[in-house]
């Protein structure tokens, strides 16, 4: 059997140390904000200071990375010997998935001996980051390539991922909300409560009224819709607000939940579309 390695990108919000402890592979996306005259990537900021510039009034931009990119990380992985899964960012989201997509073709053109499989996750941020875990904890359980691609496939319909964010005018730039409802939103404390759906894209299916209501509605869909509530692993992201993140953790274990395995920060591509604030939940659930 032939070891592999999976890959992914840096939409999964898991942090690079993370990653490099796991042994999973990354390539990093890109980002500009409107008054800096350069392209950053993920890492090239501190997120601190990422959000500070938008808590300032500026402006994130992001690009999807090229093939080019994806074909360069990914044939130092063939060269060894070893075959590859790559993970990818949701293309309901991003352009990311079809450059990684199109790299893994190319290759296994380039090398007929190895296997490059690249899944769109239909997920983001830390959603993508438990898929990315998940898979990792099956392939070092002895699965094959194969045996981790199936269950893989098995676990995307059910990832859940739950979102609210704390001002509405980052989803009205992106075009989720109308200009009308962030206004009215802002005046009235209104929060939307959003998930990704079966085809990955971000979709609203209600509104609470003031913060703490927010973050327990994600607790509680956590509580009635995961597959093990008391026992799964769950992942937390958000936009520079941690006392937020553990309000969010004591609620779900005052529920009856398990405890959240990790806590991260909804990284600069994500970010840069909901905002300071974001609040996002992730966990396997009976379906998304």
């Amino acid at each position: 059997m032939n070891k592999f390695v999976i890959f992914t990108d840096s939409a999964c919000d898991i942090y690079p140390e993370v990653l490099e402890r796991w042994g999973v592979g990354c390539v990093s996306l890109a980002f500009r904000f409107d008054h800096i005259d350069r392209d950053f990537k993920n890492e090239d900021m501190p997120i601190g200071e990422f959000y500070r510039n938008m808590r300032d009034g500026h402006i994130a931009k992001t690009n999807a990375v090229n093939a080019e990119t994806f074909r360069k990380a990914f044939e130092k992985v063939l060269t060894e010997g070893k075959d590859l899964l790559y993970l990818g960012f949701s293309s309901g989201l991003s352009a990311t998935f079809q450059q990684g997509k199109l790299a893994a073709e190319e290759l296994a053109e380039a090398y007929p001996d190895r296997k490059i499989i690249a899944i769109d996750t239909l997920c983001a941020s830390a959603g993508e980051g438990l898929l990315v875990k998940l898979a990792l904890d099956k392939m070092n359980a002895g699965a094959s390539l194969e045996e981790t691609v199936a269950y893989v496939n098995e676990l995307i319909p059910k990832l859940a991922h739950w979102f609210t964010v704390e001002d509405l005018v980052y989803l009205k730039r992106g075009g989720r909300v109308s200009p009308a409802v962030a206004l009215v939103g802002g005046m009235l404390q209104i929060k939307p409560v959003m998930h990704v759906d079966d085809e990955g894209h971000l979709t609203k299916v209600g509104t609470v009224r003031g913060r703490k209501a927010s973050l327990a509605a994600l607790a509680d869909k956590l509580i009635e819709t995961a597959e093990d509530p008391a026992n799964g692993t769950f992942f937390i992201s958000h936009g520079d607000c941690a006392e937020d993140a553990q309000t969010l953790c004591d609620m779900i274990v005052a529920r009856g939940g398990n405890k959240v395995e990790i806590i991260t920060h909804v990284g600069t591509v994500i970010g840069a579309h909901s905002g300071p604030g974001t609040m996002a939940l992730f966990f396997v659930a009976k379906q998304r």
